[in-house]
């Protein structure tokens, strides 16, 4: 047997534990956004909890539980394209009905400040700069909210 034959064997394995990795890291990833649910389920629920979770000052009870909320859809939409479920166009189009929904409007321009904070290449940076965009467009395209814009730099 030739010895490019005999690592074929060797070859496979590390492809079966590499995709076996990345199965692990998605399980942890979807255990740590589930705590972290809980964690936003806590605080829309009792508005004493809420107040540690959030930055935001100035806001009332109801409407911190609301930017919460918000806040849990944006980060579930990101937990679905970050697990591979939806590609970039399809992260545009929920980002795009998200854009049209007042309280979202809301809890985007009052957290614009901790988004600058975030390492400017990190996926949510990314992510965020799209967002930008999309609130930026969702006025002038109310007719074509669907069409999918560009999808670079995600």
């Amino acid at each position: 047997m030739v010895a490019s034959q005999q690592d074929e064997p060797i070859r496979e394995l590390a492809r079966q534990l590499g995709r076996i990795a990345e199965e692990l890291h998605r399980a942890n990833q979807i255990h740590l956004y589930r705590f972290i649910g809980e964690q936003l389920d806590r605080a829309i629920d009792d508005p004493s909890l809420a107040e540690v979770l959030s930055t935001l000052d100035g806001v009332s009870d109801s409407k911190r539980r609301q930017l919460i909320f918000a806040n849990k859809q944006y980060a579930l939409i990101l937990l679905t394209y970050r697990g591979g479920d939806i590609d970039k166009g399809e992260l545009l189009g929920h980002l795009k009905i998200l854009s049209k929904i007042p309280v979202f409007v809301e809890y985007w321009q009052l957290t614009s400040d901790s988004r600058r904070l975030l390492p400017p290449d990190c996926l949510e940076a990314r992510i965020g700069r799209a967002v930008d965009a999309v609130m930026d467009e969702r006025l002038d395209d109310l007719d074509e909210w669907w069409v999918v814009g560009p999808t670079e730099g995600i």
